[in-house]
């Protein structure tokens, strides 16, 4: 496929995080772009005032005809969570138009350009914004395709005119990273997750040592200290490693909390960078921001560059966020929804407020990921004072039987605890003494965030 030739893009399943970014590119360089999404959400919302048209019912009759017309100038691509009877998918597919996955043509788009990707279970979102976020505040610039909405520029995409440099967030799921020929490769982490794609975590893992090995010759990885997995370097690229405290290429030997913001002293191969402030809250994101300060570092930001813009990021919409911060009451918001993401948000409210009750609400995502890691959940809910557990978001799953938030919630230990529907939530809260709420979770939980603030601050 060449981009030059194309005039039409549609997309099935633009509504998604990865695919409204590549839906915005093509808006970019003036194609018609169109698209269908099972739902609507603020964010195809803001695509419709971008210009570009989508509706939400799988029927032919809704594309424009412009996009029915020529197969050798239109392009459609499509999320892989959308179902094999789908409609337009398969109307497409009958009359031999170009349909392409999302991570093909991702690939397509950054492969010739001078990619930095990140690729990990978890933290791959905001070390992407962190380093596209230091990028753009430096003499170099890039463009970047997020996998969530940047606090600092208010989009998933960021384009430059003047720079090759080209940040993507490398997903896992599908194994869609292995269309991704990197310059710059970074692991965040390879804990067990997708296992309805990979079967086991071995699989997994050889999926992120393939990744590596598409590292492009004299090209760099950077990964983190403690992950495990065999792995072979194409000729000329060199390894780092990070982490938070163990002694790495690049880590923290001093962490200073003072009035909820960090400062470290950051360790590189040359020098120690001393009092760095973290503008990100989270003793998690501390260590996401060593692994941005080390690739941009690698890349030859200048120190001033590098401190000034780790301390001036906001991060990444649904990423351990502040709703409300008052001296009575705070009220995070984050995408955790692995019990490992569980654990370090949990875990680092604990520190920021350790002597406050901390009320979660979590809905879990996916029914095979609930029956993989009920028991790992439930392990890491017990970390909270007071636990409400919300019934699973299916996202593209079947129910799968016997399985429900009721095995998560048996699991669970602590004593203040119940199970009730996003329609029960607010009379829920209405119960309870809040001083610290978090709500967790990967899919329409973010649709109560609005509410839940205008309860708290009635």
């Amino acid at each position: 496929m060449d981009i030059k030739n194309l005039h039409n893009v549609y997309l099935i399943g633009i509504g998604g995080i990865g695919m409204s970014a590549i839906a915005r590119y093509f808006k970019s360089l003036n194609l018609n772009v169109a698209g269908y999404d099972k739902t609507q959400s603020p964010l195809t919302e803001e695509l419709i005032n971008e210009g570009i048209n989508i509706h939400f019912n799988d029927n032919i009759d809704n594309i424009p005809k412009l996009f029915t017309k020529d197969n050798n100038s239109t392009l459609i691509i499509y999320t892989p969570a959308i179902p094999k009877n789908h409609i337009e998918y398969n109307y497409f597919k009958a009359n031999n138009f170009q349909l392409y996955k999302r991570s093909k043509v991702l690939g397509l788009i950054s492969n010739d350009k001078q990619g930095v990707a990140v690729a990990g279970t978890h933290g791959k979102t905001t070390v992407s914004a962190l380093i596209a976020h230091i990028l753009k505040q430096s003499k170099f610039d890039c463009s970047a395709f997020l996998g969530g909405i940047s606090n600092n520029y208010k989009s998933n995409l960021l384009l430059s005119k003047k720079s090759n440099l080209v940040v993507v967030e490398a997903d896992e799921f599908d194994k869609s990273f292995l269309q991704l020929l990197p310059y710059f490769a970074v692991v965040t982490s390879v804990d067990a997750d997708h296992l309805d794609i990979y079967g086991n975590e071995e699989n997994l893992k050889k999926s992120f040592a393939q990744f590596i090995k598409q590292i492009k010759p004299n090209g760099k990885l950077l990964i983190k200290k403690s992950i495990d997995i065999n792995y072979d370097l194409n000729k000329g690229v060199k390894k780092y490693t990070y982490s938070l405290r163990e002694k790495s290429d690049f880590y923290a030997n001093k962490i200073n909390l003072s009035n909820g913001i960090y400062y470290v002293d950051i360790v590189t191969p040359e020098k120690v960078f001393e009092k760095v402030e973290i503008g990100l809250p989270g003793l998690f994101n501390v260590e996401n921001s060593i692994a941005a300060f080390a690739v941009t570092y690698l890349l030859g930001i200048e120190e001033q560059c590098l401190r000034d813009a780790l301390s001036s990021s906001k991060g990444v919409m649904r990423r351990f966020n502040y709703i409300v911060k008052t001296n009575n009451l705070v009220y995070i918001d984050d995408y955790a929804h692995h019990p490992n993401e569980l654990k370090a948000a949990i875990s680092s409210t604990r520190e920021l407020y350790p002597n406050k009750k901390i009320t979660g609400i979590f809905q879990p995502h996916l029914y095979s990921r609930t029956r993989d890691f009920a028991i790992d959940f439930a392990k890491s809910l017990d970390l909270l004072d007071c636990l409400i557990l919300l019934d699973i978001y299916p996202a593209r799953e079947m129910p799968i039987e016997g399985v429900s938030s009721q095995i998560i919630f048996d699991k669970v230990n602590i004593e203040n605890k119940v199970l009730c529907s996003k329609s029960e939530l607010i009379n829920i809260l209405k119960k309870i003494d809040i001083e610290v709420l978090l709500t967790l979770g990967a899919g329409d939980i973010g649709r109560l965030v609005k509410p839940i603030k205008k309860y708290l601050e009635i």
